[in-house]
C-alpha cells in the first residue's frame, strides 16, 4: 500500500463507520410492506461507497460482502425483487459483519472469514431470480443431528447458511454459552450433499447425520431465518439484572468525502435521497454533501470536504481539549485580572477597568463558543438503540416499540461517550425483565406491544436522561425478601425508593430465570457506579404492574462546574450546586448527639448527620459548635447530609483540573481548580462526603 493512500486510512474508517450506522439506522425504519424508495437509494449508496472505499484501499474481504450487499439492493431499488423481513435480517447481519471487518483493519482485534462467507451466501441466495428460486422441483425435509458439541456461537454461520437454503427450524440445542449435540430441521430444495457441505469445518463426517425425511411440492417462498424464531425463554415479572451487552454498535462520525473514489451517478428522473442521520444532517456519500465536525476519533490528518463550499472539518480531538484547556487557562488569568484590578481607581483607571469589563465579556464568549464544540446531540447515543431492541425483543419473542424524545439535547462529548453503557445495560434490562411478554400483556389487560421509551431534556445545569417502560414495575416484597436472603439490613417500613435503591447493590438479582441476557446480578451496581463516575446520579420511580422510570441525572459538562464555595480553617473547598440543597446555621437546640458516635441536626421534620469537614481534613476551624458555624444539606445518594463548615464565601462557575493527574488521589475530593486570586480550590466529592456519615447513620 503507498503512503499516498495510506495517509487516508483514518478519513476511510470514520466514513465507513458513518456509512455503516446510518445504514442501519435506515433499515430499522424501512417499512418492509411498502419502503420508501429514497430510504431504499440511500442505504444501496452507503453500500456502493464502503464497496469503493475497500476496493481503493485493497480490504477486499469488505469488498466482497459489500458486492452481494450492493447487488442486493440494486434489484430491490429496481423493483426487480420484493423487500422481505429476511432480507432486513441479512442486511443487518451484513453491517455487523463488515464492521467486525472494519475493526480488523483497524488493528481492533480480528475478523471471523466464516461470518463472511455465510452472509455472503445468504445475501447471495436472496439476490436470486424468483423464477429460479420457483423452478425448484421438490421440497423435501431434512432431519440433521450433530453428535460434535458446539456452541451457538460456532454453529452460528452455519445456521445462517442453512436457512439461506429454506425454512430452518432448531429442534434441540445445548443451554446458552454451552457446547452440545445439535438436532435441526431443514424443509429445502437443496440436497442431501449440499447440506452436509455446509458443516465440513464444523464436524467430522462421523459426527454428522444428516437424513432425507420426505418430499413435497416447492411452494414459492422466500427464505427466511427459522433459527431466530426460537422460542423465548419464560419471561420474570420483576427485573433482573445483567451483564454487559458486547454487541458492536459503532457511533456515528462525520461523513467528509473522499473526492478520489468512483462517484456514484444518480438517475435524471431520481429525487436526491436525504435522509436524516440523528445528528439531524444529510447523510449521503456524495462528496458534495457536508461533513459534520463530530471529533468522535482522533485522526493526524484534518478532512474536507471535496467541495470548497464545505462548512464542517474533522478535527483531531486531542486539538479540541487542547484548546478547552487553554481558554480554561484564559478564564483563570482574566478572573485573576478582575480581581486585581478590584483595588484600582475607577476614575483614574477607567479606559482599563472598561477594556477589562470588554475582556470578561469576550471570554465568556470565547468560552461558551469553545464548549459548545464538544457538545454533541443525545441522538449519538439513542441511535445505537433501535438495533439492541429489537434483536433483544425476537430474541425473547416479545413485541416492543421504541420511542425516543429529545435526540437534539446536547450533551458533553466526554459524558456522551461515557454514558452510552450504563444506558445499554438499563435499556436491556427494561427490555429483558421489565416489559412482559405478548401473552402475559394480554392477560393483564394490556397491549400485547410493550413501550420503551428514552427521553432526554436540560434541567438547570445538568441534563435528565429516562428510561420508561409501559411493563411488569419492580416487585417491592421480591426485593425485600432477596435483600433479607442475602443478609442485607432492610424492613418492611422502608420507604419505595430506599428499596429500589437496593437493585444496584452488587450481584443482586431477583430474576427467576437467567437468561444470556440477564439475571446473574451484574450490572446495576456498574450503572451506579459508572453515572456516579460521571457526577451524576439515578433516581427510580415504579408501579407494580403499571412500569419503571429509571431517572439519569449529570452535569452537562466534566470541564466547567458550578460551585458554591465554603472555608473551612482558612481553606477554600468547592461544593458542587448540583448536590445543593440548602445552607443555614442551625439553633443549638436542634443539634443533637448519637451514641457518642457523632451529631446530628434537625431539619424540617429530618435529622441529618453532620459531617464536619475540619474532621475529615484535619484543619482548625474557627469553632466546633455547630449552631455557630454554617451547614450545607448536601444530597448523596438518595439521602441527605448536613456538612459543617465555617463560612459561605459565595457562588462561582470554576474550570475544573485532575487532582489525581497532577497530585493524587484524595479521599472526598474529586478535583481541583484555581481561583481568581490565583489560589487552589478543592472540589468536593459529594458521594464520598455522604459515606463519611454511615457511622452516624447507622448508630442513629
Amino acid at each position: 500500500m503507498t503512503t499516498e493512500l495510506s495517509q487516508f486510512y483514518q478519513v476511510f474508517f470514520d466514513e465507513t463507520a458513518e456509512h455503516l450506522a446510518s445504514m442501519e439506522s435506515l433499515l430499522l425504519a424501512l417499512d418492509v410492506e411498502a419502503p420508501a424508495m429514497e430510504e431504499l437509494n440511500a442505504i444501496f449508496r452507503a453500500a456502493h461507497s464502503m464497496k469503493g472505499g475497500s476496493g481503493t484501499f485493497g480490504f477486499n474481504d469488505m469488498t466482497e460482502v459489500t458486492h452481494e450487499l450492493e447487488t442486493l439492493l440494486d434489484r430491490l431499488r429496481k423493483e426487480e425483487l420484493k423487500l422481505t423481513p429476511a432480507m432486513i435480517d441479512a442486511f443487518l447481519r451484513a453491517g455487523d459483519v463488515i464492521r467486525a471487518q472494519l475493526s480488523a483493519h483497524r488493528g481492533d482485534g480480528a475478523a471471523d472469514p466464516q461470518d463472511a462467507v455465510a452472509i455472503r451466501a445468504v445475501l447471495k441466495t436472496l439476490a436470486a431470480d424468483p423464477a429460479e428460486q420457483a423452478a425448484a422441483p421438490v421440497m423435501q425435509s431434512i432431519d440433521i443431528a450433530i453428535a460434535a458439541a458446539l456452541t451457538r456461537a460456532r454453529m452460528e454461520p452455519v445456521l445462517t447458511e442453512l436457512a439461506a437454503l429454506g425454512n430452518l427450524q432448531v429442534a434441540s440445542e445445548p443451554a446458552v454459552d454451552e457446547a452440545g449435540p445439535w438436532q435441526l430441521t431443514l424443509t429445502t430444495a437443496a440436497g442431501v450433499e449440499q447440506v452436509r457441505e455446509r458443516f465440513e469445518f464444523v464436524a467430522a463426517p462421523e459426527e454428522l447425520t444428516v437424513h432425507a425425511a420426505a418430499a413435497t411440492p416447492a411452494p414459492a417462498a422466500d427464505p427466511g431465518y427459522g433459527f431466530f424464531t426460537a422460542p423465548a425463554p419464560a419471561a420474570d415479572a420483576g427485573y433482573g439484572f445483567f451483564e454487559p451487552l458486547n454487541a458492536p454498535a459503532a457511533a456515528p462520525v462525520a461523513d467528509a468525502g473522499y473526492g478520489f473514489f468512483e462517484p456514484l451517478p444518480a438517475p435524471a428522473a431520481e429525487k436526491p435521497a436525504a435522509p436524516m442521520r440523528s445528528s439531524g444532517r444529510r447523510a449521503s456519500d456524495d462528496p458534495a454533501a457536508p461533513a459534520v465536525a463530530t471529533g468522535r476519533r482522533p485522526s493526524d490528518k484534518v478532512a474536507v470536504s471535496a467541495q470548497a463550499e464545505a462548512s464542517s472539518i474533522r478535527v483531531n480531538t486531542e486539538k479540541v481539549d487542547q484548546l478547552i484547556n487553554l481558554v480554561g487557562e484564559l478564564v483563570i488569568t482574566q478572573a485573576m485580572l478582575a480581581q486585581s484590578a478590584a483595588a484600582l481607581d475607577p476614575v483614574t483607571c477607567e479606559k482599563l477597568l472598561n477594556g477589562l469589563g470588554q475582556l470578561d465579556r469576550n471570554t465568556r464568549d470565547l468560552q461558551d463558543a469553545v464548549m459548545s464544540i464538544r457538545m454533541m446531540p443525545m441522538s449519538f447515543v439513542f441511535s445505537r438503540f433501535p438495533r439492541v431492541v429489537r434483536d433483544i425483543a425476537a430474541k425473547l419473542g416479545k413485541e416492543i416499540e421504541l420511542k425516543t424524545e429529545g435526540e437534539t439535547t446536547e450533551l458533553d462529548k466526554g459524558v456522551i461517550e461515557k454514558i452510552a453503557d450504563p444506558l445499554t445495560h438499563l435499556v436491556r434490562n427494561s427490555v429483558d425483565h421489565g416489559i412482559e411478554s405478548p401473552d402475559i400483556r394480554m392477560a393483564a389487560g394490556k397491549p400485547a406491544k410493550g413501550t420503551l421509551t428514552l427521553r432526554a431534556s436540560h434541567q438547570g445545569g445538568n441534563i435528565i436522561i429516562e428510561v420508561v417502560d409501559d411493563g411488569a414495575g419492580l416487585n417491592r416484597e421480591r426485593i425485600l425478601a432477596k435483600a433479607r436472603e442475602r443478609g442485607m439490613a432492610v424492613s418492611d417500613s422502608m420507604a419505595d425508593q430506599d428499596v429500589w435503591q437496593l437493585i444496584f447493590e452488587a450481584g443482586f438479582s431477583t430474576a427467576a430465570v437467567v437468561t444470556d441476557v440477564s439475571g446473574r446480578g451484574v450490572g446495576m451496581d456498574v450503572v451506579k457506579r459508572n453515572i456516579r463516575a460521571l457526577g451524576g446520579r439515578v433516581e427510580i420511580d415504579s408501579a407494580l404492574g403499571h412500569g419503571t422510570r429509571i431517572r439519569v441525572r449529570l452535569p452537562l459538562t466534566l470541564a466547567i462546574l458550578d460551585g458554591l464555595s465554603v472555608n473551612v480553617g482558612g481553606e477554600l473547598f468547592i461544593v458542587p450546586l448540583t448536590c445543593v440543597v440548602e445552607s443555614m446555621q442551625p439553633r443549638a437546640e436542634d443539634v443533637k448527639s448519637v451514641s457518642g458516635r457523632g451529631r446530628v441536626v434537625h431539619v424540617r421534620g429530618e435529622y441529618l448527620p453532620v459531617v464536619a469537614l475540619y474532621e475529615l481534613f484535619n484543619l482548625t476551624p474557627k469553632t466546633t459548635e455547630v449552631d455557630r458555624g454554617i451547614v450545607v444539606i448536601i444530597e448523596a445518594e438518595g439521602r441527605k447530609i448536613a456538612m459543617f463548615v465555617d463560612a459561605l464565601v459565595g457562588q462561582h462557575q470554576v474550570v475544573i483540573k485532575s487532582l489525581e493527574t497532577n497530585y493524587r488521589r484524595v479521599h472526598g475530593i474529586s478535583g481541583a481548580t484555581i481561583m481568581g486570586d490565583g489560589t487552589v480550590a478543592l472540589i468536593l466529592d459529594a458521594v464520598a462526603i455522604g459515606q463519611s456519615a454511615q457511622p452516624i447513620l447507622a448508630a442513629a
